[in-house]
């Protein structure tokens, strides 16, 4: 019985005198639990994001495949304008040549953008351009013959010229275009100069108009400010003669 007794109070001698802090060893592997869930987390959330925003981003590419087949079908009878919607570009071929050392474009150049106008408005009204299409850039370009900034003043000529046909039906009879609608080009189409930068392989070529799709990329697909209110002028004529 003393046995007994004595066997007791040993083991409750030895329960008494156990740590009460867990192992360091312990610890660690705790910590390294706790590391490893937070870094799983957030990979999870990264991914997602990720994923997130691959997917906002193949919706807008599939908008601009669709903005871009948009103006190819309204297009499609025209044999002088090419949609190229790998460049988002606008070409139209011989009517968009100019002469050496000349900002004027072709008479035949005035029916096809008189026609071409409508089917860019349609298009960039339509709820998918609404969103993306944020301008059409009318780009005048040069040859290489002549200084850097003579060409730059030349082209600037040549992309304003576009805009004259565009917007003031004294250069352009063919026009035939509303209030309203002329009010969209001026929101819209942006004349920009470009001088020889894009050189083709020969000058003739090199001497030409072309428009650019831009849009907008995806932190602004939400945040798509109003149009600019343009006056609506009698005066509002071309200044070039």
């Amino acid at each position: 019985m003393f046995g007994l007794l004595g066997a007791r109070k040993k083991k409750a001698k030895g329960e008494g005198e156990k740590p009460f802090w867990i192992s360091y060893a312990d610890l660690m592997t705790a910590m390294m639990t706790l590391f490893l869930a937070a870094m799983a987390a957030t990979m999870v959330a990264i991914s997602s994001e990720r994923a997130r925003e691959k997917s906002l981003g193949e919706k807008r590419d599939d908008a601009i495949r669709s903005i871009c087949s948009q103006l190819k079908v309204g297009l499609g009878g025209h044999t002088s304008i090419e949609i190229d919607c790998e460049d988002h570009r606008i070409r139209f071929g011989e009517v968009g040549r100019f002469a050496q050392n000349d900002y004027r474009l072709p008479p035949e150049a005035n029916q096809v953008l008189a026609e071409l106008v409508p089917k860019v408005l349609a298009t960039a009204d339509s709820e998918e351009g609404k969103r993306w299409l944020k301008q059409v850039v009318i780009e005048g370009f040069t040859d290489t013959d002549g200084s850097y900034l003579y060409n730059l003043h030349l082209s600037l000529q040549r992309s304003q010229w576009v805009m004259c046909l565009l917007l003031d039906r004294r250069k352009n009879a063919a026009l035939s275009l509303t209030e309203a609608q002329l009010q969209r080009v001026r929101q819209l189409f942006l004349a920009g100069g470009v001088s020889f930068n894009d050189a083709k392989e020969s000058k003739d070529e090199s001497r030409r108009v072309e428009m650019r799709l831009e849009f907008r990329p995806l932190e602004e697909q939400d945040n798509v400010p109003p149009p600019i209110d343009f006056a609506s002028r009698d005066d509002d004529v071309c200044m070039l003669s």
